[in-house]
């Protein structure tokens, strides 16, 4: 089977059988959708989704954060993955915000990696998301999965694997296609023990090609 061909049958698949795929990150604008993607850094969305709500509760945009202190935003994280770290991300992306990008949250992927907490991955998960634009943001289900089923060839990084993905999905495809992987690899081709009794791309997947072998 070619590269292509692989590609071809997966969109099909997944048009047909999940033609609506979205974040299940709970978010009400741009600012907290940025503020949630930040905090999901190796953290569930189950849980940013229980924390989310009191902490911009209490800071409901960029103005309002920007003006607390790390030290300030910590309570309201503390119970996910990395508070410290994160609690000072968000009080610097804020503060770049007001100040330099007038409290808007930018729609370029390269202005949003300037803000603190944000890389490559969350830059592109705003700019598909909020923004509508063409970009596949890699995280660690992106990059098992698309390993798994022979959509990426001896890819060594994120970067790599979406050069790699978006060069065989229609352009108008690749943001939803980035929630395509991520949900099959969150309740599918989970990371321990992939259903591959329930996937349904199991006939063009080389991981289970193998495991017949």
């Amino acid at each position: 089977m070619t590269l292509k061909h692989r590609f071809q049958k997966a969109i099909e698949y997944f048009s047909t059988n999940m033609p609506v795929a979205e974040t299940e990150l709970v978010y009400d604008n741009p600012f907290s959708l940025l503020v949630a993607v930040i905090l999901s850094a190796q953290c569930t969305d189950k849980r940013v989704n229980m924390i989310t709500p009191a902490l911009l509760l209490r800071f409901p945009d960029a103005d309002t954060m920007a003006a607390a202190s790390s030290d300030e935003i910590f309570p309201y994280i503390r119970s996910i993955s990395y508070p410290n770290n994160k609690a000072k991300h968000l009080a610097g992306m804020a503060r770049m915000l007001v100040e330099k990008f007038n409290s808007v949250v930018p729609a370029d992927v390269d202005k949003l990696q300037e803000l603190p907490g944000v890389g490559r991955k969350t830059a592109n998960v705003i700019a598909s998301v909020v923004y509508n634009q063409p970009k596949m943001a890699v995280d660690t289900h992106v990059f098992r999965v698309s390993a798994r089923i022979g959509l990426t060839v001896n890819s060594k990084n994120p970067l790599e694997t979406e050069r790699q993905i978006i060069k065989y999905i229609p352009e108008d495809k690749i943001a939803i296609a980035h929630h395509w992987l991520i949900l099959h690899g969150r309740y599918v081709c989970t990371a321990r023990s992939p259903k591959c009794g329930e996937c349904g791309i199991r006939a063009i997947c080389k991981y289970y090609e193998n495991l017949k072998t």
